[in-house]
């Protein structure tokens, strides 16, 4: 694609290669990250050192230039000397602002003391065709961030470091679970039944079997076959799919990290994720477990908060029984909330979202879920109507789930049956008879925890949006052959009424 391309850069591009420089050599020279030059670098005076990296503008002295050159780990001045360049120099402004070059020189400072690696030698590393967009620090054009991840990358150094955090959040999740002696391990994502939530998935077709299939909307019912097979403690980390809608906290494919634990129930699982955090808040935190989240500062250090959801439920709705369904109905009208042709028990639990989860500060645990929504979950032995689950709340958002697994194979195979029976019929559904199957050879007690790794990240970055730290967010597409500086039009926010992250 050429629409765009600065036409002066395609011509020096073309004078590049008409004297012999290429301007996309398959290797240079990389030398050291920036960041270890610059440690101890008055140590390091008349140093010979090779880096490589991004040029920012550049400003022409005559006999002398200046830049800066960025990597991934930081940034230096270069300076460009006409005596000390001789094969460079006749190039010298055919290489410019975005290009990416490799550079050997000498390590010293300008007359005004600025740190500078005063360049031998230069090598042409990528000649860049376009420019980088002007004044793209301070853009209000979020769509376009997201939408030039590759540029905002490279010109938001905030942005990589995000990133970076990140990988480092999944890598210590992974290292807390490992520790525990739990073993990280693979299930399908093309599913021939979805199960594991309540949630409308995306479908598609296998040619060679002839038959159709679904992106995984949770690993769950798969883990647990596991569990049954004798693994006992098990991990996955990876992206499911849900078909609904998109918000600062929704996006269509996310990651979750699910765990499955034999002989341990709801509140072990709470121990444990209690742990993650106090893992995290030290190793990502660097021990400092107070965050700042959409202008509020939170504290990430266990213990948690406690609280039951029927209580809660009762405080944010007097004289509303939750189990009660013209009550439900009544409160759900005076919310506004849509009540025609919704199922009792996710209209109560509607209820609940609009009243109560936007207080919910935390980090608290809310536990001692209705059974009517929490159909893979264990019945509590004094009250069947609610069951041994939680969930973990931090700002209003919710950021995990967990169960005392249902091992019941009778319960669980009527229960799958409600649940298709009150499907819509745009989400058809199907009682997974395979997973009834090897509950009946037998599965242990068992504790499960389903935690959104996006919102985890949101929640350690003090990202508002989930599209801040999901490298490619989905977007509404837009021509392809449009001008890419062009306002693009932004997606609809259409917050999901099913999606959580178990």
């Amino acid at each position: 694609m050429t629409d765009g391309i600065a036409s002066d850069r395609q011509d020096k591009l073309k004078a590049l290669r008409a004297e012999g420089v290429d301007p996309f050599p398959a290797r240079v020279a990389k030398g050291q990250p920036i960041a270890e030059v610059l440690e101890g670098f008055d140590d390091k005076l008349e140093s010979t050192v090779t880096i490589a990296g991004r040029l920012s503008q550049l400003r022409d002295f005559g006999k002398l230039r200046f830049s800066h050159l960025s990597d991934r780990s930081g940034s230096l001045q270069i300076g460009f000397e006409r005596d000390a360049l001789q094969d460079f120099w006749p190039v010298r402004k055919k290489v410019e602002s975005n290009d990416l070059i490799s550079v050997t020189g000498v390590l010293g400072h300008t007359k005004k003391g600025e740190r500078t690696l005063w360049a031998k030698d230069v090598t042409l590393a990528a000649k860049a065709l376009r420019p980088a967009p002007e004044k793209w620090h301070g853009l209000q054009d979020q769509e376009q961030r997201y939408r030039m991840r590759y540029v905002d990358l490279f010109a938001n150094p905030g942005v990589r470091e995000t990133f970076a955090t990140r990988s480092k959040i999944v890598r210590e999740t992974r290292h807390y679970f490992d520790s525990l002696d739990y073993l990280e391990v693979e299930t399908p994502i093309l599913q021939p039944l979805f199960g594991g939530a309540a949630a409308r998935p995306f479908t598609t077709h296998h040619n060679a079997l002839d038959m159709p299939l679904f992106l995984r909307i949770a690993p769950e019912l798969y883990l647990k076959r596991l569990i049954v097979g004798g693994m006992e403690r098990v991990y996955e980390i990876g992206r499911v799919f849900r078909n609904e809608g998109i918000s600062t906290r929704h996006n269509p494919e996310f990651t979750m990290l699910e765990s499955y634990e034999a002989f341990a129930d709801y509140k072990d699982i709470m121990n444990r994720v209690e742990g993650l955090f106090q893992h995290l808040v030290d190793k990502v935190l660097d021990g400092e477990g107070k965050v700042t989240f959409r202008e509020k500062e939170y504290d990430l250090k266990p213990p948690f908060q406690k609280a039951r959801y029927l209580d809660l439920f009762a405080e944010q709705n007097p004289g509303v029984d939750w189990f009660e369904h013209e009550q439900v109905i009544a409160r759900a009208k005076e919310l506004g909330l849509k009540v025609d042709g919704i199922e009792p028990a996710k209209l109560a639990n509607d209820v609940f979202e609009a009243t109560v989860e936007d207080t919910l500060i935390g980090p608290v645990f809310v536990h001692d879920y209705p059974t009517a929504i929490s159909p893979l979950a264990k019945r509590m032995t004094d009250d069947p109507r609610v069951a041994e689950r939680f969930e973990l709340f931090v700002a209003g958002m919710e950021l995990g789930n967990a169960f005392s697994e249902l091992n019941d194979p009778i319960d669980q195979e009527q229960r799958f049956e409600e649940q298709v029976v009150d499907k819509d019929d745009e989400t058809p559904g199907e009682v997974d008879l395979d997973y009834v199957t090897a509950l009946e050879f037998g599965m242990p007690p068992a504790g499960g925890l389903g935690i959104g790794i996006d919102r985890l990240c949101m929640l350690l970055t003090g990202s508002t949006s989930i599209r801040d730290i999901v490298l490619f967010p989905l977007l509404r597409r837009i021509d392809p052959n449009a001008n890419q500086g062009s306002e693009p039009t932004a997606p609809t926010e259409q917050p999901p009424e099913a999606n959580k992250p178990k």
